[in-house]
């Protein structure tokens, strides 16, 4: 997760917008004015341009690859005041984008959200489509879970990843799980993908997996305090890792062990946790895999170093 922390108070009110009369005055409007309340980003975009683009668009339900022309079109009087409510609700309320629109995209990929879950952003979309290569020659992916699978999106690319896949999707939340049963049914994966309400895999029926994924909550609890408000709007048990960020890690190894196929992989997205992962699982010799922007976030283990660790 990448966030900056906010240190703005919260404005009362929007500026005067009356005289914002093309969806380009709208979104220069919407920079200046994110940049006045120190709105975190990185749950949707990484700029406050194109935050504000795609929020906009999306608020006038107009195609995210409009033609720039319509940048400069006249806006009907609704249309603007659309777009100074989602302003204030994004503005003055703090409500993450993705929240407003109900949509949030891995890659191609859109999944609907809502405040039961965590807005999705994973550095899975780049790992996932490599993790074949891993795996020993010739071996096929057939059965594979993802942990804590909150809105669904990794058990999603995962089945479109391995068409030939059987998917678990766990997450303790009964909130998350009627997102996911959402996003599932919009993908028209049900026949492949399964929920399970548990903690990690305590009431998941016993089978092996070829595949362990997890992007499990993995922020330690005083980071959590200290997070942006749009940060803290997400439900935090999705988010608060424990007191170092490893409990759910640490239980989700120890029960791996007997779920994890003779020839399998477990891969698990840690945020900034590398240096306490290896020194917590030093007999493990984790394999940190590379990401486009460095941050070699995701680990992975394969099923012989796992068997052999004494926890």
């Amino acid at each position: 997760m990448k966030a900056r922390r906010d240190k703005s108070p919260r404005p009362a009110a929007l500026p005067v917008t009356a005289q914002l009369a093309t969806l380009r005055a709208w979104i220069v409007f919407a920079e200046k004015v994110y940049a006045q309340a120190g709105l975190a980003l990185g749950q949707v975009a990484t700029t406050a341009h194109d935050e504000a683009l795609y929020l906009l668009l999306r608020t006038l339900d107009w195609p995210l690859d409009s033609d720039p022309a319509v940048l400069d079109q006249p806006l009907a009087p609704a249309q603007r005041i659309a777009l100074r409510k989602v302003l204030h609700q994004r503005v003055v309320d703090r409500t993450p984008a993705a929240y407003l629109t109900r949509e949030a995209f891995l890659g191609d990929h859109a999944f609907y959200v809502d405040e039961r879950v965590i807005i999705p952003r994973s550095y899975f979309l780049e790992i996932i489509p490599l993790l074949a290569a891993h795996l020993p020659a010739g071996v096929e992916v057939t059965r594979a879970v993802d942990v804590c699978t909150g809105s669904g999106c990794l058990a999603i690319l995962l089945a479109h990843q391995f068409p030939r896949a059987k998917v678990d999707a766990i997450d303790l939340s009964p909130d998350a799980l009627a997102v996911a049963a959402i996003n599932v049914k919009g993908h028209r994966l049900g026949r492949r993908i399964t929920l399970h309400g548990s903690d990690v895999f305590a009431q998941v029926p016993k089978v092996t997996y070829d595949l362990i994924l997890s992007n499990p909550p993995y922020e330690p609890s005083a980071v959590c305090d200290d997070l942006p408000e749009e940060f803290k709007q997400e439900p935090r048990l999705a988010l608060d890792g424990g007191a170092d960020g490893l409990d759910i890690i640490r239980r989700l190894l120890v029960q791996a062990r007997e779920r994890l196929a003779p020839h399998g992989l477990v891969v698990l997205e840690v945020g900034a946790l590398q240096k306490a992962m290896n020194r917590e699982f030093k007999t493990l010799k984790l394999q940190w895999l590379p990401t486009i922007d460095g941050s070699h976030c995701i680990c992975l283990i394969h099923a012989d170093r796992l068997l052999r660790w004494k926890p």
